[in-house]
């Protein structure tokens, strides 16, 4: 089983700091909070950035500045989101791609979120794949459904993405596929032979699903982003705190953390 692999999602595009007081927001902050994810055992930072006002953006500028700011402060691997929020355009989603980081999000289908749609229709799927291997990024495959797999293997056939893949299931999303244990095993038992698996848990499914990963011999996604909680009731104090627990159970159940050189090579960056 290859050590554990664990990313920090630090912000997200939904969360503010109504719901969690701590939430990174400026390229300073959010920097900070990768350095401190990363000291607690974080091999990958996954990166949403924001604007001036706290607002979502994709702007190739803030990425980059973020980007900068956390390389220069630990060599934790910096993975950009191309999902941004459901209402920024394809065109505006895919600009941190253009900083050429080591991998990226690619969201391969569209599906209900909450109240929202997020819309990944086939063209701008390809679209992403395609600039992703032109650049040299690797593409984290998210699935929020089942077809999503199916439509990343469609990639595949059609050269715009070499495998092994590597697929992060995001899991209790209201709309989406839900979170419970039998859905995590259909979903890896629906992933070709060589793959890799990150899950994302949203809400009070994080942990659950982080310790069924850890056992399975896939890796965990933890962070503002994901779960503003630590407990029911309880704020977390940061996105190290929620990656301080995941590395505690993973030494308890005899699962060791990959650092993130380890994590590249798991990955297969380098």
């Amino acid at each position: 089983m290859d050590k554990l692999i664990i990313t920090a999602a630090l912000t997200g595009a939904e969360v503010t700091r109504k719901e969690q007081p701590n939430l990174p927001l400026t390229p300073d902050e959010i920097a900070e909070a990768a350095y401190e994810a990363y000291k607690a055992g974080a091999a990958m930072v996954h990166v949403h950035a924001r604007d001036s006002e706290g607002n979502p953006t994709q702007d190739y500028e803030v990425y980059k500045e973020i980007k900068e700011k956390i390389e220069a402060k630990c060599p934790v691997i910096f993975q950009p989101s191309t999902g941004g929020a459901v209402w920024h355009s394809p065109e505006e989603r895919l600009q941190p791609v253009e900083l050429k980081p080591e991998m990226a999000t690619l969201s391969c289908g569209t599906c209900n979120f909450g109240s929202d749609v997020f819309m990944n229709s086939e063209e701008y799927m390809e679209k992403f794949a395609k600039r992703m291997k032109e650049l040299g990024v690797k593409p984290e495959i998210e699935v929020f459904e089942r077809g999503m797999i199916n439509n990343a293997l469609k990639l595949v056939k059609k050269g715009l993405v070499d495998t092994p893949l590597h697929f992060d299931f995001v899991m209790g999303v209201p709309g989406a596929i839900t979170a419970e244990l039998r859905d995590l095993l259909y979903l890896v038992e629906s992933i070709p032979a060589g793959s890799t698996w990150t899950v994302a848990g949203i809400g009070r499914f994080e942990l659950p699903l982080a310790v069924a990963a850890i056992t399975l011999g896939g890796h965990v996604r933890v962070g503002f982003e994901d779960n503003v909680y630590y407990s029911k009731g309880v704020l977390a104090k940061s996105n190290a705190e929620l990656v301080e627990r995941i590395v505690r159970i993973a030494k308890e159940l005899g699962r060791e953390v990959a650092t993130p050189d380890e994590a590249r090579e798991i990955l297969g960056l380098k």
